[in-house]
């Protein structure tokens, strides 16, 4: 996996982030990704590149039996353990695509903003779905497929430096993008809505929900975020584990996948 946090300028730079400092009352997305979230209270939580540990602790916070947090960088992992004082919450340095536990080891697995760093969905759904149990729940957020298509993720300006809009390009062209994020180069794997939402149902989750979210009310005041209304940034997305097993190779040996759900 592709981590610039361990490296010195940028994790600094990171840092400093609203995000980063307020936690999950600074992440514009909170709002929404809240609401798709299950009850934790006596679950088995794992959060997949849990960074800062916001979200682990949040599901102690809320019930949880317990949380690991796993992430590739030792940075994000020595400030996560900093802020935790819950003996239920636990992390370890375990990059995602490596990561492999046992069945039904887990009732709900989260991610925030980390998938759109590895170069494949397909295998990592493939062991979200096992390690987690039936009717278990998967709830994370990427970075949506059109701010990661076209690669450098910045507006199109005009002469005055006003943006004019955001540039679309290679959609369909799927892989590594050299991204600037907080001007520094950053690596990113760019996915389409189709590889996202096709590959959880072809795994044998069943979509819940799915969101697009907007910048809350309480935030358009901040520098630069009323053009966060402009176009998508992230995309969230709540699945289960199929209680019925409904999966079944069709002829041709692929997976037949479930039928899109509402919660």
């Amino acid at each position: 996996m592709n981590n610039p946090y361990d490296q010195t300028a940028f994790f600094q730079k990171y840092s400093r982030m609203g995000r980063s400092a307020e936690g999950l009352d600074g992440a514009g997305e909170w709002h929404e990704l809240q609401k798709l979230l299950p009850d934790f209270a006596g679950k088995r939580v794992l959060d997949l590149g849990c960074g800062f540990g916001w979200h682990c602790r949040y599901a102690a916070e809320h019930g949880a039996a317990s949380a690991l947090g796993i992430d590739i960088s030792r940075n994000m992992l020595a400030v996560a353990r900093e802020k935790t004082s819950s003996s239920v919450v636990e992390y370890r340095r375990i990059p995602m695509e490596e990561a492999d536990f046992p069945p039904a080891s887990f009732d709900v697995v989260l991610s925030s903003l980390a998938f759109h760093y590895l170069p494949s969905f397909s295998s990592l759904c493939g062991m979200v779905f096992r390690c987690l149990c039936p009717g278990g729940d998967f709830v994370f957020s990427v970075e949506h497929p059109i701010f990661t298509a076209q690669g450098p993720q910045d507006w199109v300006y005009d002469e005055k430096g006003a943006s004019l809009h955001w540039p679309v390009d290679r959609y369909f062209e799927e892989g590594p993008r050299q991204a600037l994020f907080l001007g520094e180069p950053v690596r990113k794997y760019h996915k389409t809505l189709t590889t996202y939402l096709r590959t959880l149902l072809h795994a044998g989750f069943i979509i819940t929900d799915l969101v697009e979210p907007q910048p809350p009310e309480a935030m358009m005041d901040l520098p630069g975020m009323k053009d966060e209304l402009r176009r998508p940034m992230m995309l969230l997305v709540a699945a289960k584990k199929d209680r019925q097993s409904l999966r079944r190779n069709d002829e041709k040996g692929r997976l037949r996948a479930p039928l899109l759900q509402r919660r």
